[in-house]
């Protein structure tokens, strides 16, 4: 072989080399930012006692613990001065749910009224039910406030989603729910396991989106998670669902490792995206809802984040206990201002 020929030969297998670290390093860093598992998901209400009865005594979740919580750390964590708060962890089935009331600072600010599924702030969770029936005439027998009018069937010209019901419908404070109950062969198998309970579980959070492909790039590239397939949904059952003409709505699942519950994007096509996020918005507001979410390491996350999305919290935040679950995270939001709290799961 020529000198030149054996030189070119060894300066490309040299770049190779010493290109292996930095993938490598890239590698792992991916690797620890990886969401395992959305571990609750959270929203702030205004009157606790009030909240907890609406969703022990309509929809049957089950109190788990009820803690208030104060000091430097939580003021760090939720990006307030001054934090006093109470929090209750309720259960459905497998999955849980946050209920957040600041106590201090005292004023909150309620949902903007009116309020559309095609706003950017707009994030529910879908509940699975046994039995649309039985779960309408629960909503009916307490009076809830909804949404939609009545049940809606997807028809069968949306093949993916045909045949699966839906009904939305809001809490105490205005927060968005949902049911939905699948037919065979749609919806994780837990779904169709054998029982007597109405209500199952959560699927998963729906939050609105300006677009799908900014959104894919944030939760699959930086987070790890995985597309699971995606919907067209329009027609008039789809505008009764969400009580809104027109309703054109991409619909794009994602997924943990672990699941569900998973995070659902809603793209309004039509209307297009509503109002964005209200400015300065904080956790104290009623329209605030927190996902969070499972990795391996909170400081790698954070670090592959950095200039991606904009802090809630000071940076990384230790806590002196483990009332919350954990004891190491950070708040952050999405591209859209839809908060995601980064954690490291508790022994």
């Amino acid at each position: 072989m020529p000198l030149r020929s054996r030189l070119v030969c060894f300066s490309v297998i040299l770049a190779v080399l010493l290109c292996l670290p930095t993938r490598q390093a890239f590698a792992a860093e991916s690797s620890s930012a990886v969401v395992t598992a959305v571990a609750s998901v959270g929203f702030t209400v205004s009157d606790m006692d009030r909240s907890v009865a609406f969703y022990r005594d309509v929809l049957t979740f089950k109190p788990v613990s009820d803690v208030e919580v104060d000091g430097p750390e939580y003021d760090q964590l939720w990006g307030i001065f001054g934090v006093r708060a109470r929090v209750v962890r309720l259960q459905l089935g497998e999955q849980q749910l946050d209920l957040i009331e600041f106590l201090s600072p005292p004023d909150v600010r309620p949902i903007p009224v009116p309020s559309y599924s095609n706003d950017l702030w707009f994030q529910h969770v879908a509940i699975v039910v046994r039995d649309m029936e039985a779960a309408w005439e629960q909503l009916r027998k307490h009076h809830v406030r909804q949404i939609s009018p009545r049940p809606q069937t997807i028809p069968v010209s949306n093949t993916a989603a045909a045949g699966i019901k839906a009904i939305k419908f809001r809490d105490p404070d205005g927060h968005n729910l949902e049911f939905l109950w699948f037919p065979d062969g749609k919806g994780h198998p837990r779904w169709h396991q054998a029982g007597s309970n109405i209500f199952m579980g959560i699927d998963h959070t729906a939050m609105t989106v300006r677009s799908t492909e900014n959104s894919i790039g944030f939760y699959r590239d930086l987070l790890g998670m995985t597309v699971a397939g995606g919907t067209l949904n329009m027609g008039a059952e789809q505008e009764h669902l969400d009580s809104l003409p027109g309703a054109k709505a991409r619909v794009t699942g994602m997924n943990p490792v672990v699941g569900p519950p998973g995070v659902e994007f809603l793209e309004y096509q039509l209307p297009t995206a509503g109002r964005p996020f209200p400015i300065n918005s904080h956790p104290t507001d009623l329209w605030h809802w927190q996902t969070t979410l499972v990795v391996p390491d909170v400081e790698a996350a954070a670090a592959r984040l950095q200039g991606m999305g904009r802090f809630v919290s000071s940076g990384v935040v230790t806590l002196p206990d483990k009332v919350l679950g954990f004891t190491k995270g950070f708040l952050i939001r999405d591209p859209d201002g839809h908060a995601l709290q980064l954690v490291v799961r508790e022994p």
